[in-house]
């Protein structure tokens, strides 16, 4: 009677325990989602074909088609500064990131990496029962940090990731990167190696590998070099495009534009922004040059193309673990297109143009096209340096489906809608280091709801100069010599989205009102003094150094 007594004890508890680990996953499952954010880089505004472009990405159009697009969100302009806002819910100078990695300026906001007063989403989800993995381009820590014998401090592991996949440094060859690591360790890249599929590959391994080991829920921060220079791709996806460019930057251009108006990313009203006076008429150009130009634009195509394939097999390992409905995905770019003439390299033959042999860049006039409808481009706080796509698909989350969202929103706002999700405090302290407040917004409530109202967001880099409040919008250029600014312009984005008509002579006041809200962030979030040397000068600038302005 004893042994059966303690038999069925044994028993019962074993029962009880199992079917507690049960239905401890299925409620992770029910109440917190997955959550991937996946980064592209230097991908313009109408690239996609969801917001307009003719590259074929037909992966990220289904999650559009089945989730949401914002159609009035913003990145910072350029690559890191965007990374640290993203990764912090910190304006980039709050991180130490105002300018880039390359070298600490000697002011707060310009140290070159990221500081101890800033949490990322792995250290704020550290103990919040989340896996967290980065696969892909890191750049928040210092350049010189990717030597062996260098602080790793910064790097992925170092602040709150369970694995690491990618490079530490901003930019890299395609094919053979001198500065890939597997967690903290560098490795040689394989033979037949092409990053964009790497760091797609790497990210289906984690979640393979995290399905195989844990029942809790992962955040996973996909970010992307593709579509940023070096342009190169596989030989098969630039076949696919080559020859498709023919029709010149003129006239695809317009096509983007009325696809945009059509598919509602931008509204009726809405301008094609002047072509730039320095980018030439396709027709003006010679055959060869024809075909030279063609072929930039079909291997960074292929870039973006492939990248969506590999988004695709993310998307398929998420269906082969029955985790694609309760899993929300996030696609955005970090700026707008680059117009910066790339051109280095062991060959400037057109035949190993997208080679390893080649390292180049497809060039302003693509870029502008990449912008379309905006002005400007990456580094600059117009709308085609600061617009972004940005997809949000979540079958269990977001009822809605192809909606197009209006509501203003900024990178800011990943950190705090993902706190939301995961139902977790964000610190007020780490590691004995007092942490600076949020800047950011949840987005999860405008997931299944308009939820449009007015916020301010505000923007500076090298001295650009920017500001959104409402409908209105500050901006300025910089200039080369102190104090690094050009005079403020204003547009009424509701009636001038691209940005067209200045009418800051019109509206003295507005701008003196804007103006005073504009340095009183940038007082706060230490932007100030502005420095704005970087943007035109390859130097390294010494430790310490003080600007004219802080003089």
């Amino acid at each position: 009677m004893k042994f059966n007594q303690l038999s069925f004890i044994l028993f019962a508890g074993i029962f009880i325990n199992f079917n507690s680990c049960q239905h401890k996953e299925k409620t992770v499952e029910k109440s917190k989602p997955n959550i991937i954010v996946i980064l592209a880089d230097d991908m313009g505004f109408s690239d996609i074909g969801s917001y307009g472009g003719e590259i074929e990405t037909p992966n990220l159009d289904a999650l559009a088609n089945n989730g949401i697009r914002y159609t009035q969100f913003y990145n910072t302009s350029r690559c890191c500064p965007t990374r640290a806002s993203l990764l912090t819910g910190l304006y980039p100078h709050q991180t130490g990131l105002g300018w880039m990695t390359k070298v600490d300026l000697g002011n707060p906001g310009y140290t070159a990496e990221l500081n101890n007063n800033c949490v990322t989403i792995g250290e704020a989800l550290k103990n919040s029962g989340y896996s967290t993995y980065v696969s892909g381009k890191w750049h928040v820590n210092k350049d010189d940090e990717s030597a062996q014998d260098s602080p790793n401090h910064n790097w992925p592991l170092q602040r709150g990731f369970d694995g690491f996949f990618g490079i530490l440094k901003g930019a890299s060859d395609y094919f053979n990167p001198d500065n890939l690591y597997d967690g903290n360790t560098h490795i040689e890249p394989d033979e037949n190696f092409y990053f964009t599929d790497a760091v797609n590959d790497a990210s289906s391994n984690f979640i393979e590998k995290h399905m195989e080991e844990k029942v809790n829920p992962f955040f996973m921060y996909v970010a992307h070099i593709a579509p940023h220079w070096p342009i190169q791709a596989k030989p098969e996806d630039i076949k696919k495009y080559q020859g498709k460019y023919m029709e010149g930057w003129d006239v695809l251009r317009k096509k983007r534009f009325d696809k945009m108006k059509e598919l509602g990313v931008i509204d009726e009203n809405v301008k094609l922004s002047e072509k730039d006076k320095d980018i030439a008429d396709w027709d003006s150009l010679s055959e060869d040059e024809k075909i030279d130009m063609d072929k930039r634009m079909a291997i960074y195509a292929a870039q973006i193309d492939c990248m969506d394939q590999g988004i695709g097999r993310i998307i398929s390992t998420l269906k082969k673990h029955n985790q694609l409905d309760n899993t929300l995905i996030l696609f955005l770019s970090d700026n707008g297109g680059c117009l910066q003439p790339i051109s280095r390299g062991e060959s400037k033959e057109l035949a190993d143009l997208g080679t390893e042999k080649s390292f180049e860049s497809y060039r302003k006039a693509w870029a502008n096209v990449s912008n379309t409808p905006f002005r400007n481009y990456k580094k600059w706080e117009h709308e085609g340096g600061v617009s972004t796509p940005l997809i949000a698909h979540w079958p269990k989350g977001i009822k809605e489906k192809g909606t197009l969202k209006s509501q203003m929103g900024h990178v800011i706002d990943f950190m705090p809608t993902i706190l939301e999700l995961a139902e977790v405090e964000y610190p007020k302290t780490y590691k004995e280091n007092k942490i600076t407040p949020l800047e950011g917004e949840s987005l999860v409530a405008t997931f299944n709801g308009d939820n449009v109202h007015n916020r301010a967001i505000y923007f500076e880099h090298t001295g650009a100069r920017g500001m959104r409040d409402g409908d209105w919008k500050l901006v300025s250029l910089n200039t080369q010599e102190y104090p690094y600014f050009k005079d403020w312009e204003l547009y009424n984005l509701k009636d001038d989205r691209s940005e067209t008509t200045n009418l800051a002579s019109e509206f003295p006041e507005r701008i003196e009102q804007l103006s005073k809200k504009w340095y009183a962030w940038a007082e706060r979030t230490n932007v100030l003094p502005i420095d704005g040397r970087g943007w035109y000068q390859k130097i390294n600038f010494p430790k310490g150094v003080k600007t004219p302005e802080s003089k």
